[in-house]
């Protein structure tokens, strides 16, 4: 079924933006949050994290869903620093500044900020860090470890790079054991060259496909919203699951500064349960498909509900 564009056209379920958002938002695309209590949940979070020294994806990626989660006391660690010079069209973390010297004491925060917040899924990421000769890899390792430490109960999943398909380097995470391993796919094969230049489409499937062998829970998330057609995120869907990936989030792409790549389209809810239905039936455990679904939204409900 198909939706009126922002021109009054039909296509494809797809509200087309061609206003790069100067135009108004669909209903579906804006994010409200009338929780009473959030801004001082979010300041009591975000003090936290500046106390501890530490960065959250949440922020530097300027997620719609910030709000929400800082007033559940959920957060999502960045670590290895607050830049990335990979320049992915889609993401606004920063590009131009200075790499920072890994912070050896970083692991450790995040575990006393794991406690502290009572997180019974923690979710930690990175800036890619391709300057590094193991790209990161052990500082997530040593990450893993001191959650663990710290935090026996919690469910520890881990959103990483793709290390440049290096198997030492994925062989370090896969030492440390993380409940979950997450890689994300972003976009479709065709829209690499545009979205994420420096990435490989089939590096990031080989990447999955090693951790999942290697006996690790794997999941991945991409977005909808670049310009792709259905039959092209249902190839995602099946190239995703012949890796042995069970766990899939799908979300809308929302440019995040003027900077960023624009819109092509808001994909209609409807659209993202027929998403839904299809990675299901082609045999995902867990599947999170919606406007503002990111790959650690709510990370902890997605395994629990299965």
């Amino acid at each position: 079924m198909g939706v009126l564009s922002m021109d009054n056209t039909e296509i494809d379920g797809q509200a087309s933006s061609r206003q790069s958002g100067k135009g108004r938002l669909p209903t579906w695309a804006k994010k409200t949050i009338n929780a009473p209590g959030t801004m001082a949940s979010t300041h009591k979070v975000k003090s936290l994290l500046r106390e501890r020294g530490l960065n959250t994806v949440c922020e530097s990626a300027k997620c719609p869903n910030i709000g929400e989660c800082f007033e559940r006391s959920t957060a999502t660690f960045m670590i290895l620093g607050n830049v990335c010079k990979r320049g992915c069209a889609f993401c606004s973390v920063d590009g131009k500044g200075a790499l920072e010297a890994v912070n050896s004491n970083e692991a450790r925060e995040v575990a006393k900020a794991t406690k502290e917040l009572k997180l019974k899924h923690v979710v930690v990421t990175s800036v890619t860090r391709d300057d590094l000769v193991d790209g990161g890899a052990m500082h997530f390792a040593d990450t893993i470890r001191a959650i663990r430490e710290l935090n026996k109960e919690s469910i520890v999943e881990v959103l990483t790079p793709d290390f440049h398909g290096d198997k030492s380097s994925l062989s370090t995470v896969v030492k440390a054991r993380p409940d979950i391993f997450n890689h994300n796919m972003e976009t479709v094969k065709r829209l690499y060259g545009i979205v994420r230049p420096m990435g490989d489409y089939e590096r990031s499937l080989k990447v999955l496909r090693f951790m999942g062998e290697e006996g690790l829970t794997t999941k991945s998330g991409f977005m909808v919203g670049f310009g792709e057609s259905k039959q092209e995120v249902e190839v995602l869907l099946e190239d995703l699951f012949n890796t042995g990936c069970s766990a899939v989030t799908i979300g809308q792409y929302l440019q995040p500064t003027r900077t960023n790549l624009e819109v092509a389209r808001y994909v209609r809810p409807q659209i993202f349960k027929d998403y839904e239905e299809t990675a299901k039936a082609i045999g995902f455990d867990y599947v999170y498909s919606g406007p503002f679904v990111r790959s650690s939204y709510n990370a902890d409900g997605l395994f629990n509900e299965g």
